[in-house]
């Protein structure tokens, strides 16, 4: 549940112009212990890796049982981190290295110089560490406000990304009042006792709600840590229009961010794009292992598209 920064005992985001930061020592090491925990449910053996760029240096998470391949860069949402991308990691290290990376700006490891929410800086830092990471183009897939990261790589800097996975993504509609309010429900339901919690996550289609540790962590970092304020700007019909690597847009059929009507118009502007529709929210997909195969199939197909 990333973003719910209005609730109460959250630390609130940073002051305009200021960069993130934590509000003291004793909350980020209180993070990191929830931090490593949740980390334990990646795939092993799982790497963690400092990468230096000139704006900031990235937390970045590394499996890669075949590190000579096209790697796969997973995007998080606005607020959070790699370690909820574990059930996926597996599934798209079949050909080459995936890659979590901790967004600077964020409750995590990683340390910014300078803002990386305007376009241009995003899009700069992104493909420096793309190129620090390998010599060929990545897949990105990105969720939420990942998914904005990855649209804004491929209209600014496409030339080390080879494919983009959209799961809900941020920046193609404005935020109305049902995100607003599904996304107060489940932060409130992430306090709730776990009876009561496992049946509003079934309510929310949310099964994120059930796993502990990600709770855990995801209340550490929003009561320790002043994010850097984030508000993807709507991207316009020009602007999808320049991204000419291929897409893959999905989104989950009762997601409060886009519905699937929205999801295809805006689609439709994309050259390249195909749709899926899958059970879920925003969020939380169900049907782990049937979108695993989507996803790797679309980002074999690429490959195998490149290699004729």
């Amino acid at each position: 549940m990333p973003g719910i920064k209005h609730l109460t005992g959250a630390a609130g985001p940073a002051p305009e112009g200021e960069l993130a930061s934590w509000i003291s020592d004793a909350a980020r090491e209180r993070f990191m212990v929830a931090y490593e925990r949740a980390f334990a449910l990646w795939p092993q053996p799982c790497e963690e890796l400092d990468v230096e760029t000139a704006t900031a240096t990235t937390r970045v998470h590394a499996y890669r049982p075949h590190p000579g391949g096209p790697p796969v860069v997973l995007l998080t949402g606005a607020g959070f981190n790699a370690s909820n991308w574990y059930p996926h990691v597996a599934a798209l290290a079949q050909d080459g290295p995936v890659f979590g990376i901790d967004m600077p700006g964020d409750a995590n490891p990683s340390v910014q110089r300078i803002p990386l929410s305007p376009p241009a800086n995003c899009a700069a830092w992104l493909d420096e560490l793309l190129g620090k990471l390998s010599d060929r183009p990545a897949h990105l897939v990105g969720m939420s406000y990942g998914g904005w990261v990855a649209m804004n790589q491929g209209i600014r800097a496409p030339g080390r990304v080879a494919s983009i996975t959209l799961l809900d993504p941020a920046g193609l509609t404005k935020l109305d009042a049902r995100f607003w309010w599904w996304l107060s429900i489940s932060g409130l339901a992430s306090m709730t006792p776990m009876p009561l919690r496992r049946r509003l996550a079934r309510w929310l289609d949310s099964p994120a709600l059930l796993d502990q540790d990600l709770m855990t962590l995801m209340w550490a970092g929003l009561r320790g840590f002043h994010a850097e304020r984030r508000f993807p700007g709507i991207l316009t019909d020009d602007e999808l229009r320049a991204i000419t690597v291929p897409v893959l847009l999905i989104t989950g059929a009762r997601s409060a961010l886009i519905t699937p009507a929205q999801d295809r118009d805006r689609a439709s502007v994309m050259p390249p794009a195909e749709v899926a529709i899958v059970p879920g929210s925003h969020g939380g997909f169900d049907r782990i292992s049937a979108l695993n195969d989507r996803i790797a199939a679309f980002i074999t197909g690429q490959r195998a598209g490149r290699d004729l």
